[in-house]
């Protein structure tokens, strides 16, 4: 089997991965939860990975990484924490449905306001509405690194710096780059940095987080137990904890370590899984490329582009290009809509959405010729008629 669903979750997770999760899940009691030797393992080994998050992600420190079970709920705890009722945010047409939607209830429960900068034919962002929307002051600004569809990465420093221009926070979504591509919170500006784990962190499913910068005050989501201050009727006020209400998934988080400390360790760090993984996907695009009704989304010359390639062949509908691929090829691939619907509508893809190839480290050379063969072989049967 070929697996390229890498953008969906990375599938081949390092051995060092599986042994971290197992041992924990041997050795841990609950983080905060104790003083005996489980509970203080638990909690050493959540330390180290806030310590990692942050030295890999340019956090300011441990203390400034909250967890959660992925990037979707940090997402909702960013957004519902920082627009308060009556204010406006902004968001552009390449986020994915866990910006939107949260955005769209507080819309339609607070009156909240929400504007979204469209995204050109092309994939790339149109700065021009961007700034004028930016004058309308939002409150919030949330911003995706790359979009889930076409892997185009936007130019978010420039955009982080438009938005403090005007007062606003600025969240950034980095679940498609944490990992995969060079990010530096503190170089990029942002306020909140959003990841998760499952993907190109190499972490287990129900992992992720937020990244806060000093003095930035989100308002909990959640409140409950947090083992300590257990006398308080509030929840406590203090990062981390502030934003983690109840047991931590120590046992993911410790496989979460493990993953990112291989990417360190063994890969080059994210600029050096970028270098494979983007250059895996640029081999795909560029081999996939002139086959007859086969046209690439995105990938435009204003955007740097990530480990991701979206493609349709002629008319036919992506589900079921996605299907032949995995049952006459043994390729594995993700189709349809991607949670990206605005993306889709202003690529023009709404009805017949997408077929998404997306790369990981762990990916060949060879596996990239086999897919390429399989897309140019379906599109010419096409072309034929069959």
């Amino acid at each position: 089997m070929i697996y390229l669903d890498n953008a969906a979750t990375t599938m081949h997770k390092p051995a060092c991965v599986v042994r971290a999760v197992a041992d924990a899940m041997s050795q841990f009691g609950g983080v905060g939860r104790g003083v005996h030797p489980a509970s203080v393992a638990a909690g050493m080994a959540v330390y180290r990975a806030r310590a990692a998050v942050a030295q890999l992600l340019g956090a300011p420190g441990a203390s400034s990484v909250a967890f959660t079970n992925n990037a979707t709920m940090a997402l909702n705890i960013a957004i519902d924490g920082l627009l308060a009722p009556g204010q406006r945010a902004l968001a552009t047409a390449a986020s994915h449905n866990s910006v939107l939607r949260p955005l769209f209830r507080l819309r339609d429960r607070s009156g909240c306001a929400v504007d979204v900068a469209p995204i050109l034919p092309d994939g790339s962002l149109d700065f021009d509405a961007y700034a004028a929307l930016l004058e309308r002051e939002p409150a919030l600004v949330v911003a995706t690194h790359a979009s889930n569809l076409t892997g185009d990465v936007y130019d978010v420093r420039r955009m982080c710096e438009m938005a403090h221009a005007t007062g606003a926070k600025f969240v950034l979504d980095a679940a498609q780059t944490a990992g995969s591509y060079p990010l530096d919170m503190a170089e990029i500006g942002a306020d909140v940095v959003c990841f998760t784990g499952h993907k190109s962190l190499l972490g287990p499913q129900g992992t992720g987080g937020l990244c806060v910068a000093d003095g930035v005050e989100i308002v909990p989501l959640l409140e409950g137990g947090s083992g300590t201050h257990s006398y308080d009727e509030r929840h406590p006020l203090f990062m981390p904890e502030r934003l983690e209400a109840g047991t931590l998934n120590a046992h993911g988080i410790a496989g979460l370590a493990a993953g990112i400390g291989y990417i360190e360790g063994e890969l080059g760090g994210a600029t050096g899984v970028h270098e494979r993984a983007g250059g895996l996907a640029n081999a795909f695009a560029a081999a996939v490329a002139g086959a007859p009704g086969v046209k690439v989304y995105g990938r435009s010359s204003a955007c740097d582009h990530g480990s991701i390639v979206a493609l349709n062949i002629g008319a036919a509908d992506s589900a079921e290009v996605a299907d032949r691929l995995a049952n006459d090829y043994d390729i594995c691939v993700r189709a349809g809509a991607h949670c990206a619907p605005l993306m889709h509508k202003a690529l023009g893809t709404q009805e017949q959405g997408a077929v998404r190839f997306s790369f990981a480290a762990a990916n060949t050379l060879a596996e990239v010729e086999a897919a390429a063969a399989a897309v140019r072989e379906i599109a010419e049967l096409a072309a034929a008629g069959n």
